[in-house]
């Protein structure tokens, strides 16, 4: 089955996140575990926790079928000594955070090298990162997100992706996210089925579709290779519907959470019926 969702809100508490999935059809769902633009946050309370874990099963949604999302200020690849321990033990805090939950994922986007470190050496960096995390839990994967290649952002082409996936030692615990638009932004066309199924074929050679956990849906609002992250609407951007028609048929994406984070989330529960039409 295709698990389609949408990244909810956690207002008033994490454990709101699968009830508002469950408003709008999803059989998925994403969420942040904290305010995604603060460093710290209090700890998940055991009621919370509770709560959470039963209203996820009260919905049928299971660990698998949940992708958290890391707070945006963290960059595993800063050269700063000082800033990089802080993003280190922030990132560390939400893989706890996400295990406390009884989860099995936390997706987030790799780093930047901002112009003071070569790519290599921030890629090598964020490796070190990601195994550190590892070390310091015991059952969530890092679920690393390809980039659109804004600024001097990292993980916009496979061959960094695969770079990273090659250096961290637990290679069970380690995956990746694929964002349409991210994709079309930084070059991978997926205008056509042709198109799309080239750039997936790609994705196995470099990476392997093996490390696949989850895709965020998005039709992209700039043209092929703009390198800008601007999100649409499902058939609303310059992707089209032909790509997400191939991704509701495709194998390699049963069972994994397929997140929209399209801009008009009272359009959600629309586009989740529009998607399951498409594998029909």
């Amino acid at each position: 089955m295709k698990r389609i969702g949408a990244h909810v809100s956690i207002a008033g508490g994490v454990e709101n996140a699968p009830l508002q999935a469950g408003s709008i059809g999803a059989k998925a769902f994403a969420m942040f575990t904290k305010n995604q633009r603060q460093w710290s946050a209090p700890k998940l309370s055991s009621q919370s926790i509770d709560a959470f874990r039963k209203n996820c099963s009260d919905g049928g949604f299971k660990p698998g079928h949940v992708l958290p999302h890391d707070s945006y200020l963290i960059n595993l690849g800063n050269p700063d000594t000082g800033k990089l321990r802080n993003a280190r033990e922030a990132f560390i805090d939400e893989m706890q955070r996400v295990e406390t939950l009884g989860l099995l994922m936390l997706n987030f986007h790799p780093g930047s090298h901002l112009n003071d470190i070569n790519e290599e050496g921030c890629l090598r960096l964020i490796a070190e990162s990601i195994n550190m995390a590892l070390d310091a839990t015991t059952s969530v994967t890092a679920v690393i997100e390809n980039t659109a290649g804004q600024g001097t952002n990292l993980g916009y082409r496979f061959e960094q992706l695969a770079a990273l996936v090659d250096q961290v030692e637990d290679k069970t615990r380690v995956g990746v996210c694929l964002d349409t638009c991210h994709l079309f932004a930084s070059g991978y066309d997926l205008q056509t089925t042709a198109a799309i199924e080239s750039t997936f074929k790609e994705f196995d050679r470099t990476v392997g579709l093996g490390y696949l956990r989850g895709m965020h849906l998005n039709d992209a609002l700039r043209p092929l290779g703009s390198r800008l992250d601007r999100h649409a609407g499902i058939g609303k951007g310059t992707i089209g519907m032909e790509a997400f028609a191939y991704i509701m048929s495709h194998p390699a994406c049963e069972e994994i959470p397929l997140i929209l984070e399209t801009p008009d989330s009272d359009q959600w529960s629309s586009e989740i019926s529009l998607l399951y039409s498409l594998g029909a």
